[in-house]
């Protein structure tokens, strides 16, 4: 990242490492996550500014946990410990930990301590607001301070809630600044990337937009570059983003396997012809294809594999045509990266951006997005000038309906999960609240249940809604509508829809559900 104030978040395993990442982000300073496996020349090769460490589910000292790497030390950058991180500074540098006799999980009231040269650097502006709320989460403590530390602040239950070596700028806290249950910890952190650190807020997406064209049209060359587009706000920035870098050199492949949402293929298609104006786009129509291959088959991880090998296919086909093509651009985000590893090394999850790539296509990639956050997606695409329907487009995933449809995919079944969701996308719009959730979607389930039409007896098709709040799609929590809105979608799906005659509600968060169903 050349030109850019930089933060690296060693991550412990705490559950809130991307919400400090965001908010670092979002005072203007750009954040990278590094698991705490990182080898020491990963650390310095990176060059950060300054360094947080995160919380974690660990005790420090204890066989098996995570320990310092030598190596962030040795950069001589600003240090924030929280919560472990604080652990981990007080026990490697000579501090004492014990055992909290009286742990402390959830608010609790935290006191300023002056030292001889007055409030800490961290708690600047602060002191007319103390005492305040702050969020903890330990069952260990700090008791005795390393060498050169001074106890900043304290709680009720701990004498030692922050400390800090204010000459060579290493500071910790035990409570977690980055949740928004602590009062003033976006201020806290602050002060440490601007007071103490002296960064710069140079982290905008305006920035972003002129580093990324430059860097892309550098990168291309005079090669083609082909791109596969799904008409989702991630594929689609990037589309732009190459559009205005490359212009002609791009080449997009849009893929209609017949899975989409409701004229969602027209919409695309129309969308990129208004906004992106001389655009290479190819719309290759394989829907008979892949409902061929998808015939009968009910196992969720067996018809995402058949929509995967498939579009490769189809993808490749159509590759080899354009002629000089030398990389293939990808709407990797952020989260995707961080998704392929755990804080201690181990793979979640293979990300279908992240190492999917088929060797034998032989292209290099292109991943504009890579650093950014789904929220900063949407903003660079309000700098490129998308529109609005686009930017707010809810996320769709890859194997589209397929796999919200449990059970064998049909003609017949693709026709009634279309229309059902058409409508609860036409109500959440009507109802002003498709933007204020961060997805809405139907969900055809495979039974029938007995119901009542007119004077006859049905046996139809059961729908479930799934309406989700978010920020990253990393954790949700089920969207509390209003009665009379799910009883306009329940009511119009019953009677609108011919063959479904029941409708209900997930009221599963994740984790431990998924938003998807399958």
């Amino acid at each position: 990242m050349p030109n850019y104030s930089k933060v690296l978040i060693i991550d412990y395993g705490s559950q809130y490492t991307q919400l400090i990442a965001r908010r670092v982000r979002e005072a203007g300073v750009y954040s990278e996550i590094l698991p705490c496996t990182a080898e020491d020349a990963l650390i310095t090769a990176s060059k950060p500014s300054a360094v947080i460490l995160s919380g974690g589910p660990d005790d420090v000292g204890e066989p098996g946990a995570p320990g310092l790497s030598p190596g962030i030390l040795q950069l001589g950058v600003p240090i924030l410990g929280i919560c472990y991180g604080m652990q981990l500074l007080a026990h490697h540098l000579g501090g004492s930990l014990a055992n909290a006799q009286d742990r402390e999980y959830g608010p609790t009231e935290l006191t300023i301590k002056n030292t001889t040269t007055g409030p800490c650097s961290l708690w600047q502006g602060l002191a007319e607001h103390a005492p305040f709320t702050v969020w903890m989460s330990h069952g260990n403590k700090v008791t005795g301070l390393p060498e050169g530390f001074s106890a900043v602040a304290a709680t009720p239950a701990v004498e030692i809630a922050a400390m800090a070596d204010e000459k060579r700028r290493i500071h910790a806290v035990q409570f977690h600044p980055e949740v928004h249950h602590t009062q003033n910890g976006a201020r806290i952190l602050r002060n440490f990337l601007f007071n103490i650190a002296g960064l710069n807020a140079d982290w905008t997406m305006a920035s972003f937009v002129d580093r990324c064209i430059s860097e892309c049209r550098a990168k291309a060359g005079d090669s083609n570059v082909v791109l596969g587009l799904s008409g989702g706000i991630d594929s689609t920035v990037v589309a732009a983003l190459l559009h205005r870098a490359i212009g002609k050199q791009l080449h997009c492949i849009f893929v209609d396997h017949g899975l989409m949402r409701h004229k969602e293929a027209e919409e695309v298609i129309g969308m990129l012809n208004k906004h992106l104006p001389g655009l290479n786009l190819y719309h290759i129509q394989a829907q008979k294809l892949f409902l061929d291959k998808l015939a009968g088959v009910e196992d969720p991880e067996q018809k995402r594999k058949i929509i995967g090998h498939t579009f490769i296919e189809v993808f490749e086909q159509e590759a080899k045509k354009i002629s000089n093509a030398r990389f293939l651009a990808q709407g990797t985000v952020y989260p995707d990266v961080i998704e392929s590893y755990s804080a201690k090394g181990v793979v979640i999850k293979s990300h279908h951006n992240v190492g999917g790539l088929p060797e034998k296509m032989h292209l290099e990639l292109i991943e504009p997005l890579r650093e950014l956050f789904k929220d900063e997606v949407r903003a660079v695409g309000a700098e490129l000038g998308l529109p609005e329907d686009v930017i707010w487009r809810h996320p769709f995933p890859g194997p589209g309906l397929a796999v919200r449809i449990l059970g064998a995919v049909s003609e017949e079944r693709l026709a009634i999960l279309r229309a059902a969701d058409h409508i609860v996308q036409q109500e959440l719009r009507a109802a002003g609240l498709y933007r204020k959730v961060w997805q809405g979607f139907a969900v055809l389930l495979p039974l029938r249940t007995v119901g009542v039409m007119g004077d006859a007896r049905t046996y139809e098709h059961v729908v479930a809604l799934r309406v989700v709040n978010s920020v990253d799609a990393m954790t949700a929590d089920w969207a509390r509508l209003p009665y009379e809105v799910l009883g306009s979608i329940s009511g119009r799906i019953i009677s609108e829809v011919k063959g479904v005659n029941r409708v209900a509600y997930d009221v599963s968060s994740k984790p431990p559900s998924t938003i998807e169903w399958e």
